[in-house]
């Protein structure tokens, strides 16, 4: 790894290196590590995933007020691929990442912070790999929330079925619908709207969600 090369990776970063070797092993792809014979950087993402997990878990339970369920998914959205992805190009990073073709992956940038944070840990201790990951992923950014699934969670929380979907309309244009679809569980239903079913299923079972932590538990109909 060039000199200017390693100063941009560890401005960008946050964090100076003090092995060098351990650093270009976190960028090295096992693709590239079996082409040139070195080590790649699958044995840091395992230990990585494992630490962030552990850091993103801290972090929100020391925040309070939310339930296991609430904090568990918000854990599994905030250490999935896409916002460790998105996490990796908004710092510039997934450039330096060597690969036997170069080319880089979804896969492939998500895991590099992974091992990006193993590699900190290991080179500067837990402190340093905790504000690293905070700084650039923090609880408010990168994952979009999972209403359908946080819906789930409530009603299997309460003993009750898994919410329905129905789409009850279609309007618009071939090449520009727009759907209505309604959400019901827990003895109560509602609708949402979007371009796509998708997206109307997600605000239905978001304004359901809210309905139904409204109500109150003790108040949902078996």
């Amino acid at each position: 790894m060039e000199k200017a090369e390693r100063a941009d990776i560890e401005a960008r970063l946050g964090y100076r290196f003090r092995d060098e070797r351990l650093l270009e092993t976190c960028f090295t792809h096992a693709s590239y590590a079996g082409l040139y014979g070195t080590e790649s950087n699958e044995r840091l993402e395992f230990l990585g995933d494992a630490l962030l997990g552990f850091l993103v878990a801290e972090r929100l339970y020391g925040e309070g007020g939310a339930s296991e369920g609430e904090m568990t998914s918000r854990r599994i959205r905030l250490v999935s691929a896409r916002p460790l992805e998105a996490a990796v190009r908004a710092a510039g990073l997934e450039r330096y990442l060597r690969t036997a073709d170069g080319i880089t992956g979804k896969k492939a940038i998500s895991s590099l912070f992974e091992a990006l944070v193993a590699g900190i840990y290991l080179d500067g201790g837990m402190d340093c790999a905790r504000a690293f990951a905070e700084k650039h992923l923090s609880p408010g950014r990168g994952a979009e929330r999972n209403y359908k699934g946080e819906l789930q969670e409530f009603l299997q929380g309460v003993h009750l079925p898994l919410a329905e979907y129905s789409v009850v309309a279609r309007t618009g244009a071939a090449h520009a619908p727009h759907f209505t679809v309604r959400a019901s569980g827990g003895g109560m239903s509602a609708e949402g709207e979007g371009e796509s079913v998708r997206e109307a299923e997600k605000r239905a079972a978001k304004r359901l969600l809210c309905a139904l932590r409204a109500k109150g538990e003790e108040h949902i109909e078996f």
